[in-house]
């Protein structure tokens, strides 16, 4: 839509994947595919509002399209759609959420969505959302045992607590729409920040 619409780039080095992705978000965005990372560098610009991207393609990996988003300071939001289980290395990547294959329509709508709306909130908001989506896929990819071993996720819930304490907010409620437990994140957004 270049009429001021939103634009999606979906990166899959799958095609049939990636065009059907695109396909679930093409009625209300611009789309842009890329079949894999490097064309995605190619296409990725400021006009960019959402990534769906791939974290396993042969050419340059999610891992490293992610890393050069991040050097060019685009500020697009990220989320890694893979068929690649989380370790907890993803405590420290630059995306905003993290879904694992397989994907249905719904989820991809409701993921771009998402994407969007926090796009709308401040820098410190926007952090304290990935740090919450990224703590929840480890939680439910994750045993409690692993969990209780790991020093990255011992980091996270620190950092989660700093951002609680600094951003001065009931964050409950957001918590619970980032690991599935509420449904609306805009409503709660508002309301936690008023």
């Amino acid at each position: 839509m270049s009429d001021g619409g939103t634009t999606v780039l979906v990166v899959d080095d799958n095609r049939p994947i990636a065009d059907t992705y695109a396909a679930f978000v093409g009625d209300e965005h611009e789309v842009l595919t890329a079949y894999g990372g490097e064309e995605a560098l190619e296409k990725i610009d400021p006009s960019v509002d959402v990534v769906l991207l791939d974290r396993r393609m042969p050419d340059l990996s999610g891992d490293e399209v992610l890393a050069e988003i991040e050097r060019r300071a685009l500020d697009p939001r990220v989320v890694m759609v893979t068929a690649v289980d989380p370790e907890f290395d993803i405590v420290d990547m630059p995306f905003d959420d993290y879904v694992v294959k397989p994907v249905k329509r719904a989820d991809i709508a409701d993921i771009v969505a998402e994407m969007l709306q926090r796009a709308s909130y401040d820098d410190d908001l926007r952090q304290f959302l990935a740090l919450a989506s990224k703590q929840a896929t480890l939680e439910r990819e994750r045993d409690s045992a692993a969990l209780a071993r790991s020093e990255e996720y011992e980091r996270i819930q620190q950092r989660l607590a700093e951002m609680r304490d600094r951003l001065g907010v009931d964050t409950d409620d957001l918590e619970a729409v980032v690991r599935g437990d509420a449904p609306d994140i805009a409503a709660t957004a508002r309301s936690s920040t008023n």
